[in-house]
This record gives structure tokens, C-alpha cells and sequence, in this order.
């Protein structure tokens, strides 16, 4: 059995798919822009936009009764690897005990303009 999770704390979605979905005790939440969704507006830089997606997660996280404790493995989509270490010092705040796995791509571009998307999955 699955379920939807949708934070009104984090934006909308900007396509057809869900916030995030829970099932058999795992969730699995979809890539974040750095979209502060009581604006709509994308932060600039990305340690701001770094910030902005990691906090997205995290409403979406705990929508869901989980937090950054319980997130084994997330995957960031940098719009430029030259951003990685200013990604890696943002991403070090939110993560602070047990990492969970990761992989790092730079990619041609991202929806939006944006430099930085996140996803993540959890487990309880």
C-alpha cells in the first residue's frame, strides 16, 4: 500500500508526479528546487538554494513523520560541479549525525534555472 505525502509547508509540484510517497515503511521524496513556497520566488546562490531544498525535504519529511535522521540515501543535481563544495558546507548543516549515501551529477540544466535539486528517501 502506498501513500501520497504532500507538505503545504514545500511547493507544489511543478510536473506530474508527488511530493513524495510512502510505502512498506520507506518514503521516498521527490527532487526539491529551491522554491520558498510561501513566495513561489527561487533563492539566489547556491548555499541559498542548497538551504531552500534541504528545508523543502524537510517539511516534507516530517509531514510524513520522519526527519534527516532517518534519510538513507539522497541524490543532488548540481547545475555546476564547480558548486560542490559550497553545496557540500550547506549540506554538512542539515546532516549532522550518520550520513546517509549520496551521488552528486552535474547536469546541463535544471527545471526552472535553478543550481541545486535534491531528493532523498527515508526509512523508518
Amino acid at each position: 500500500m502506498k501513500k501520497i505525502i504532500a507538505s503545504p509547508q514545500a511547493p507544489k509540484a511543478v510536473g506530474p508526479y508527488s511530493q513524495a510517497v510512502e510505502t512498506g515503511g520507506t518514503l521516498y521524496v521527490s527532487g526539491q528546487l529551491p522554491i520558498d513556497a510561501a513566495t513561489g520566488r527561487m533563492a539566489e546562490g547556491v548555499e541559498a538554494q542548497t538551504r531552500q531544498s534541504l528545508t523543502n525535504i524537510g517539511h516534507i519529511l516530517r509531514e510524513a513523520g520522519y526527519d534527516f535522521p532517518d534519510v538513507v540515501k539522497t541524490t543532488v543535481l548540481l547545475q555546476s560541479i564547480g558548486d560542490f563544495a559550497a553545496m557540500n558546507a550547506v549540506y554538512a548543516e542539515f546532516f549532522t549525525g550518520d550520513k546517509p549515501a549520496r551521488i552528486c551529477y552535474e547536469v546541463a540544466a535544471l527545471p526552472m534555472g535553478a543550481r541545486v535539486e535534491i531528493d532523498a528517501v527515508a526509512v523508518k
